[in-house]
């Protein structure tokens, strides 16, 4: 399977102008520590950027500065991973950990924003994963005693 099958589809965004102090409030109406800085080009949305809870509070509030007078692109990371919807799960995950992030958007061949998976989101997939693997070894025993009655 793709990266874009796995991907969360619902990405919350906003835009280089949004405030910092709009930004965290949009993060908390939606329950998210990302917020995927988007371009709107030919009516499609580009990411062009990530800003992250973390990057609100070492950027704005441990300097004690006015979140409501900074912008999302005065603190956004610009240098922004993203991987194709194509991509194998396997391959999404190098790119993640060779580049020791946590979120990545996942983007068509077009590079509009389709998706984002976390980290959290590959932890969780892969633990359903091993837990099927495990019931595999549960039901292989029983079969086997059945068996071998």
């Amino acid at each position: 399977m793709t990266i874009g099958f796995y991907c969360n589809r619902e990405v919350v965004v906003t835009h280089p102008e949004t405030t910092v102090l709009e930004a965290a409030k949009l993060m908390r109406k939606h329950h998210v520590g990302t917020l995927i800085v988007i371009e709107k080009r030919d009516d499609l949305t580009y990411p062009i950027g990530i800003i992250t809870d973390r990057d609100l509070v070492l950027g704005v509030m441990a300097p004690e500065l006015k979140a409501e007078a900074i912008f999302v692109s005065d603190i956004m990371n610009e240098k922004l991973y993203t991987v194709r919807e194509d991509e194998s799960l396997m391959e999404t995950m190098r790119i993640m950990r060779g580049h020791g992030i946590r979120r990545i958007p996942v983007v068509d061949r077009q590079g509009s924003l389709q998706g984002i998976v976390s980290l959290d989101d590959l932890v969780m997939l892969i633990a359903e994963e091993m837990a099927e693997l495990s019931q595999m070894i549960v039901h292989q025993k029983a079969r086997e005693i059945k068996l071998r009655k």
